[in-house]
């Protein structure tokens, strides 16, 4: 398999990218040199990785892959309500990442890098014994004062969430072969969903001023919800019956009850979930209609220290699973 080297790596494709952004200096430095924030923002940072076998599966198509990678830190940007600017992006090839599939990788990168207006500004590139892995630091911007944290939340406050809930986790088990649907369309919408999120970045910046709270739904609603809870020293209560579901995830649970809780735990969905005081729930409704952003109550904010669901038959349990974690 024909194999490009580190610096021809560089020059043929990741240098023409950069170009969005004059601080990557055309990646011909060892280093960037950002210019001072805009007046009046402070920059927002966050990083994360996906590493083949975890994040992603082997017979991934690369550029959906390298939009996985950059739009899960967009969701952290989203999460935020920070406006992205730049990313640096380190990624550890193993001999299966050849030529053609980092053509295919950087169409992927260059599409979503100007879908959201995003300039690369520069990284790292290594050899590894696999598996393969993709490391995206960002950088956003905010107002002082502007952000959104995890910790503001208040007794009382509504609960809302954004999109669909469950439909990555069921993707995952299609591209695995532990789910098999007789419906192609339904399978071909829940494995979109796994291999490339929808960071609700235009939300996070509608948010500023309305949200008390707000994180991206990455490790499953229960576990994020249950950070959320812990940041803001409250409990919560939701409501399965109002948690939305796409029609494929519908159709997945009716056929298969053991798979009800999926919305409550499935990880994978990049949905932004929030807080804010009841008395905002009208703009909630006007910002979900300007964006074309689906925006549902799924509760509230309450005493306590726990997630409590309530179930449509008038049951309620205290949550005990809280979503994935990395095991070390």
């Amino acid at each position: 398999m024909p194999r490009r080297d580190e610096f021809d790596l560089i020059a043929d494709l990741f240098a023409p990218l950069a170009g969005r952004h004059p601080a990557a200096l055309n990646l011909a430095d060892d280093a960037a040199v950002l210019p001072p924030p805009a007046e009046g923002q402070h920059t927002v940072v966050s990083v994360d990785t996906i590493v083949g076998g975890v994040h992603f599966l082997p017979d991934d198509p690369p550029d959906l892959v390298a939009r996985k990678a950059l739009r899960v830190n967009l969701s952290d940007m989203a999460a935020m309500g920070a406006e992205p600017v730049g990313v640096f992006l380190s990624v550890a090839l193993s001999a299966a990442e050849d030529d053609a599939w980092m053509d295919r990788f950087i169409v992927g990168l260059d599409h979503d890098l100007g879908a959201y207006g995003v300039g690369l500004m520069g990284g790292d590139t290594v050899s590894t014994p696999g598996p393969a892995s993709f490391t995206i630091t960002i950088l956003g911007q905010v107002p002082p004062g502007a952000y959104l944290s995890r910790a503001g939340g208040r007794v009382g406050d509504d609960l809302w969430v954004s999109g669909t809930l469950g439909d990555s986790a069921l993707g995952l088990r299609v591209l695995t072969g532990t789910l098999t649907l007789s419906d192609k369309a339904a399978s071909d919408f829940l494995c979109d969903r796994y291999r490339v999120p929808r960071p609700r970045v235009d939300l996070g910046l509608a948010l500023r001023g309305v949200a008390t709270a707000a994180l991206d739904v990455s490790d499953g609603l229960a576990g994020d919800l249950r950070h959320l809870c812990r940041a803001s020293a409250c409990g919560a209560r939701i409501e399965t019956a109002r948690l939305p579901l796409s029609d494929a995830t519908r159709y997945c649970i009716e056929s298969d009850p053991a798979l009800a809780d999926i919305a409550l735990t499935g990880g994978d969905d990049y949905e932004l979930l929030f807080s804010a005081p009841p008395d905002q729930a009208a703009l909630v409704d006007d910002i979900a209609e300007r964006l074309t952003v689906p925006l549902t109550r799924i509760g509230c904010l309450e005493g306590g220290n726990g997630v409590t669901v309530l179930s449509g038959d008038g049951g309620s349990r205290l949550l005990e699973s809280f979503g994935w974690r990395h095991g070390w």
